[in-house]
């Protein structure tokens, strides 16, 4: 029997490349570098499956044509790059990839929020361009994080690994905000408290980590006039999307103290970052580095071999989202 034609999109962990190979009929994208809307147009007439990933985009335009392609399976949770309506319309399947990469982006997450609590990006920068004179009482006062508030938007899987880190590892308060209720049992786990809105949790917190999904309906869920209801000493922190903070707005916080610092691991224009973003000294900036562990990456990408295989024989995929 055939196997199945796969475009890899990028390259991956050599472990799940080679088992794919073993798989199925395997293109990799030796150049590694995102494909454009016509490189993807002219996949969907030539291959089983493609297995994009965050860095590429299928808008509705790369569906117009008539495609070969039955299922899109990605590699990452998020999956607002796709336009999901389109492939459905062309009965094209969409999986991702869950639970894997939960506790990994919680542990950024939380390196941004102690990075920008403690000045740490300013402090090393200061080492590093010889600046530092020595130790004083008044060199780069920082924010203590034990025993504060955290507000966390969206408290899914990886909403609820940064509270486990935050209250357990930290004594922090946790307030939570989700465009659902979240079950009584889950909330009493980190002793938290669900508020109705963005605009109830945004006053009330010390550091505001964003775990909320992307897409249209979260574009710019920070915006301008949302930040002004931050406290001037609290913290921001986003390891979901880019798109979901206005980064204008967020630069204009920073440069005039009406928050104290931001942590981002993703922007809105990957990999373009604003100037006015990575000259703000109160920024703590990342490479879009949540789930870059070894062993998530590779778990992520026999997720996608596994919902791969369960389509390809006949079963549902595990992570069917479209």
């Amino acid at each position: 029997m055939q196997k199945p034609k796969v475009l890899v999109t990028r390259r991956w962990p050599a472990a799940v490349e080679a088992q794919m190979a073993a798989n199925f009929d395997v293109d990799l994208n030796s150049a590694d570098k995102p494909l454009s809307q016509d490189d993807f147009r002219d996949a969907m007439t030539r291959y089983d499956a493609i297995l994009p990933t965050v860095t590429d985009k299928l808008p509705a335009a790369v569906f117009e044509t008539s495609p070969r392609t039955r299922i899109l399976a990605n590699y990452g949770v998020g999956f607002a790059h796709i336009d999901t309506n389109a492939a459905k319309d062309r009965g094209i399947a969409v999986t991702n990839t869950p639970d894997v990469l939960s506790e990994c982006t919680a542990d950024i997450a939380m390196t941004l929020l102690l990075m920008t609590a403690r000045r740490a990006g300013e402090g090393e920068r200061e080492l590093r361009e010889g600046r530092w004179t020595g130790w004083r009482p008044t060199h780069l006062i920082g924010t203590k994080v034990s025993g504060a508030t955290l507000g966390i938007i969206g408290f899914g899987r990886i909403g609820q690994a940064m509270a486990q880190r935050a209250h357990f590892g930290f004594g922090m308060k946790i307030i939570v905000q989700n465009r659902s209720p979240v079950p009584a049992e889950v909330l009493a786990r980190y002793n938290a408290t669900q508020v109705p809105t963005v605009e109830d949790l945004l006053p009330q917190a010390d550091f505001v980590s964003l775990h909320c999904p992307g897409g249209t309906a979260n574009r710019h869920l920070i915006n301008a006039r949302r930040l002004d209801l931050m406290k001037p000493s609290a913290f921001l922190i986003n390891t979901a999307r880019g798109e979901v903070i206005d980064e204008h707005a967020l630069a204009q916080s920073l440069w005039f103290g009406t928050i104290a610092g931001a942590g981002l691991d993703v922007f809105e224009r990957e990999p373009q970052v604003p100037d006015a973003l990575l000259n703000a000294d109160n920024l703590v900036l990342l490479p879009h580095l949540g789930s870059a562990t070894r062993e998530t990456r590779e778990a992520m990408g026999f997720r996608v071999l596994e919902n791969l295989t369960a389509f390809f024989d006949g079963r549902a995929p595990r992570d069917r989202v479209a």
